[in-house]
């Protein structure tokens, strides 16, 4: 029975360790912020989370001891990394991509981000049209 769990832990941190050096290589390798940012976002949820759960077993099984602290960090890991994909990857469309290079939204509104009334200032959105006009001209 011990080597099974053994395998199961090291299952667990191979797992890990092959989703975070294809985070890491997909964050220096692929061509844009974009595609960038989905890369350490999978590296982060599920292989600190492999790692994470393996050190959690090996607790449960070697120490004799169910260790909770690993558990609670792997669901903050699973909160946080969308959201602060999510974030990112709008100031990225405010920062890059003007309103009219966008496709449509969905529905009849606009992008948030490109919006006067969003959580954007709308002296944040007048610098970044004056911007874009000089750019243009």
């Amino acid at each position: 029975m011990e080597l099974i769990w053994d395998i199961v832990i090291s299952a667990f941190l191979v797992i890990g360790g092959i989703f975070g050096f294809v985070g890491s290589l997909g964050l220096v390798k692929l061509p844009d912020p974009m595609t960038r940012l989905h890369a350490p976002t999978k590296a982060a949820t599920v292989g600190v989370g492999s790692v994470l759960i393996a050190s959690m077993i090996w607790f449960a099984v070697k120490q004799d001891h169910l260790s909770l602290h690993e558990l609670i960090v792997t669901v903050f890991i699973f909160l946080t990394a969308p959201v602060t994909a999510h974030f990112i990857s709008k100031a990225n469309i405010f920062r890059d991509w003007p309103a009219d290079k966008l496709p449509r939204p969905a529905g009849e509104g606009e992008w948030a981000v490109h919006q006067s009334d969003a959580d954007t200032s709308k002296e944040e959105l007048a610098g970044e049209q004056e911007t874009e006009a000089t750019q243009q001209d």
